[in-house]
């Protein structure tokens, strides 16, 4: 069986500052850039049978900088929407929501456009790539690639794994890494993960 690998992209100011950042279409820093043209001997030798991109700036560019071609954008591996919270940090909500905890506690509404998600909300989405890419997976023709965000990713692990999307809050995940999940005893199984180029 084929492997899937999770590429997070490189540094924005926001993620550079912890602003928690969903819809938001913020651009690589140029460390960003720096680090996604990084990725590209973690890839070599990779020769993908699909590379699915979310339609974030941040996430393309970071794709076309780590070399990978003939890519797809698919709107649901945007990142979590943190309705109220887009644009915040922990430590501000914490001021206001003392031990305040995005797996546990979610985000407050925000305007009608992005109202915010749940963990299970965004689990549905990532059961919806899931769904595409494991039959692709199966037939062995290659590796598949998502190239997206750090939450949205986690929460995609934990399902591929069998776990509630909640469980994502166990695998930290940063900026410009690639994590591989393939399989051991036909059961899905962390190959790799949040490895950076040297």
């Amino acid at each position: 069986m084929s492997e899937l690998l999770l590429i997070r992209h490189g540094e924005t100011e926001w993620s550079r500052d912890g602003r928690h950042t969903g819809f938001t279409d913020v651009a690589l820093t140029d460390r960003g850039e720096r680090q996604a043209e990084a990725l590209r001997p973690l890839l070599a030798g990779t020769t993908p049978a699909k590379v699915l991109v979310s339609p974030m700036k941040r996430a393309l560019r970071t794709a076309e900088l780590a070399g990978l071609e003939h890519t797809e954008t698919d709107p649901d591996l945007h990142e979590w929407d943190y309705g109220g919270y887009e644009g915040v940090t922990t430590a501000e909500i914490h001021r206001t929501r003392p031990g305040w905890y995005l797996w546990d506690d979610g985000v407050v509404p925000g305007p009608p456009e992005h109202p915010g998600e749940t963990p299970a909300q965004v689990g549905a989405r990532a059961d919806r790539v899931l769904a595409r890419v494991v039959p692709l997976l199966e037939a062995g023709g290659g590796d598949v690639v998502l190239v997206a965000h750090g939450h949205f990713l986690r929460v995609l692990t934990a399902r591929r794994l069998g776990l509630p999307p909640a469980a994502g809050a166990l695998f930290r995940l940063d900026t410009a890494t690639v994590s591989r999940i393939g399989t051991e005893h036909g059961r899905p199984a962390l190959v790799a993960w949040n490895v950076r180029s040297a």
